[in-house]
């Protein structure tokens, strides 16, 4: 007998062209081929119908998220509220089928009393109110400051209030499942790697990069905020070359690597581009200053690149300590860049790479692993 999923996605999860859509995108194909037929749900404002989710997908509904003053509750967060949909509920209410819900921005029918007896999982991408509290801390804009404070506050309130009305909570890091265990007191978290593009395979240039290089998408201010850290704190007075690669980098970082010294930007490398980029440094360096989720950049990095210096915040959480080099200060990366720079990459470093993440990251076990999950 087949299997039916509903799929609930915050956003339309195509084309995977940054990191908050790929573990979207990519377990659609997985489930596909362990023999899901796929009823998908996706909230479009911008992306717009995308014929490859066809595909993969038994029947693709789009719904238009509410923004602006149109989606603000005053006693829910604006992520959630914003994606209240009667023709979704509706649709959903069709049918037994198990509902999964993408990310706590697709779960408002878990406020629905129709769903009580429903089989429904929430894809946690990240802790969302330790999120939105990191991003209140690195805004420069005194509005924006405000409003993911005020969303962080609502997003705990929330997250505890639906914590006994989901089924099952999936997290893309163990330290997530110990955060909603220890701080929200849940009882149903379980740890499911994301799933990854099929195209990723360990392919690392064994021969000596000439650069350092930190690549994000530039256009979100936390991101521009680390490389501004990295040129001011740890590549200042550098002669090591440094690479700043990404979408959309704003004119105040453009002027400001202008003024560096052996400081080159990549603004909006195409994908070809980027992988080029990643396997020639010598060093990835990927410093954060949020700790929850999983970086994509770092994976791809490890996936591909040669060395990879992180800090606490980049690796918390993910397993993958032994497979990076971890500095936490200035200091620490400048002395862990000047001890790598002329280092060759060994073969058994790129066989521990090939033996942890190859296993970790595996689409086909995880999908049965969440199958087993959703269906037991």
């Amino acid at each position: 007998m087949n299997k039916h999923l509903h799929i609930i996605c915050f956003t339309v999860p195509y084309p995977p062209d940054y990191g908050g859509v790929i573990d979207l995108f990519w377990k659609l194909p997985a489930l596909q081929k362990v023999g899901i037929l796929i009823h998908l749900h996706c909230f479009d404002y911008g992306r717009g119908v995308q014929n490859e989710l066809n595909k993969y997908c038994a029947a693709v509904h789009y719904y238009k998220r509410k923004t602006g003053l149109a989606g603000i509750h005053f006693s829910m967060p604006y992520i959630v509220a914003s994606r209240k949909n009667d023709t979704l509920l509706n649709c959903l209410l069709q049918d037994n089928y198990p509902i999964l819900m993408e990310g706590i921005h697709s779960t408002f029918l878990l406020n629905d009393v129709r769903f009580n007896h429903r089989k429904k999982i929430v894809r946690l991408h990240n802790v969302e109110y330790n999120y939105y509290k990191h991003l209140s801390q690195t805004a420069t804009s005194f509005f924006k400051k405000i409003y993911c404070l005020a969303e962080s506050f609502l997003l705990k309130k929330y997250e505890q209030k639906i914590i006994n009305k989901a089924s099952l909570f999936l997290t893309v890091t163990t330290k997530d499942k110990i955060t909603y265990e220890q701080d929200l007191y849940c009882t149903n978290a379980h740890y499911l790697p994301l799933f990854i593009p099929n195209n990723w395979m360990i392919d690392i240039d064994e021969s000596q990069g000439k650069y350092c290089l930190y690549q994000a998408d530039l256009s979100v201010q936390v991101n521009e905020q680390a490389a501004i850290w990295l040129l001011q704190n740890v590549f200042y007075n550098s002669g090591i070359p440094f690479v700043i690669a990404g979408k959309n980098p704003s004119e105040k970082l453009k002027n400001i690597i202008a003024k560096s010294k052996n400081v080159v930007l990549q603004p909006n490398p195409s994908e070809n581009e980027m992988n080029n980029l990643i396997k020639e440094a010598q060093i990835n360096i990927l410093p954060s200053f949020s700790n929850t989720g999983i970086k994509l950049k770092l994976l791809h990095a490890l996936f591909i690149g040669k060395f990879c210096i992180v800090n606490n915040a980049t690796i918390e959480g993910t397993g993958l300590d032994d497979l990076c080099h971890i500095a936490n200060t200035s200091k620490e990366m400048q002395e862990k860049i000047e001890q790598l720079f002329m280092q060759k990459i060994t073969t058994a470093e790129i066989e521990l790479r090939k033996l942890k993440l190859q296993s970790i990251y595996n689409n086909t076990l995880n999908a049965e692993q969440l199958i087993q999950y959703i269906y037991s």
